[in-house]
């Protein structure tokens, strides 16, 4: 090849590659823009979809607290649930990994107080958690030594969202609200709810 034909062909080649660049550039660009804008909005849709469940007083609707303690013997192994709807509030504690009842106190409830209650649990940033995918949000044999608090956001028989953390700084869990005052505002929903949770290990 003559040096006159290498000359007109370094130009092109140049060219050529500063255009791929420019576009490989442009596309990576573009998928940034766009596909972080959709996680984001998804995100989005799913707390205000939460959030409006959370905050809906139609009967059918409720939310549920389980509290697990540390993985022991069957024999000794303890947790309880704190269910609260528009007509009716639930404690009940269990013994065993099979869920023995021992104890279960039934309230009656009204709307103004359950519309309070959900309110409450909105200003403490409940719904703001992004639960995890179903293989992620397995909680068998997390914290084996602490205590797995689950928060239940429930429609009839569908749980809207389900978020979760724990008392090991391992395993933090979907939750980012504080499981601390969460947990005292579905507690004190029940008048003996402390005279109950004193007779189990947790």
């Amino acid at each position: 090849m003559s040096r006159y034909s290498r000359n007109r062909f370094l130009p092109i080649l140049l060219v050529v590659v500063v255009m791929i660049i420019a576009i490989v550039a442009l596309v990576s660009l573009a998928r940034a823009i766009f596909f972080s804008g959709d996680r984001s909005s998804n995100t989005t849709q799913q707390i205000d979809v939460s959030r409006e469940a959370l905050l809906n007083t139609a009967e059918g609707h409720s939310v549920r607290m389980t509290i697990r303690g540390p993985i022991v013997a069957d024999e000794t192994f303890n947790s309880y649930r704190i269910t609260i709807t528009p007509s009716s509030r639930s404690l009940v504690t269990y013994k065993g990994y099979l869920g023995g009842q021992i104890d279960a106190v039934q309230l009656g409830n009204n709307v103004s107080a359950y519309e309070e209650f959900v309110h409450a649990l909105d200003k403490a940033a409940l719904p703001t958690g992004t639960q995890f995918p179903a293989d992620k949000d397995d909680t068998r044999g997390i914290c084996a030594t602490g205590r797995i608090y689950e928060y239940e956001i429930i429609n009839g028989d569908e749980v809207v969202k389900r978020l979760w953390t724990s008392t090991c700084k391992g395993s933090p869990g979907s939750l980012q609200a504080s499981a601390d005052q969460l947990t005292n505002l579905f507690i004190v929903q029940i008048p003996d709810a402390r005279d109950v949770l004193n007779k189990i290990s947790i």
